[in-house]
């Protein structure tokens, strides 16, 4: 997969939980695992450690912000980050898009 797929996935999960409220971010999600919003900042949490492994830098902790509502932007910051740092590298690229989809369905 290309940063472009990337891109596009992300936009599109993007897009379907910009307008949720905070009550809809505290909802189980279909996955029974925790909130969305927990799941929506462990995929925030995992590209940004792809991002820092592919720049040779050290894992930091993305903080969870309040509210909820933050995380779609956390998640365009992070996927921006992660394809300037692995543009080229399509493995890794294939498994943060594969991430982006099972959490889109996950939610």
């Amino acid at each position: 997969m290309t940063a472009d797929e990337l891109a596009t996935e992300t936009r599109r999960l993007v897009d379907r939980v910009s307008t949720w409220t905070p009550p809809r971010w505290a909802a189980s999600s279909a996955s029974g695992t925790g909130t969305r919003a927990d799941r929506f900042h462990a995929l925030v949490q995992e590209l940004a450690d792809q991002a820092a492994d592919a720049e040779d830098q050290p894992r930091r902790a993305v903080p969870r912000l309040s509210p909820d509502t933050a995380l779609p932007d956390q998640l365009k910051v992070v996927v921006a980050d992660l394809i300037a740092a692995a543009r080229d590298d399509e493995a890794r690229l294939a498994v943060a898009t594969k991430r982006v989809l099972t959490t889109k369905r996950a939610l």
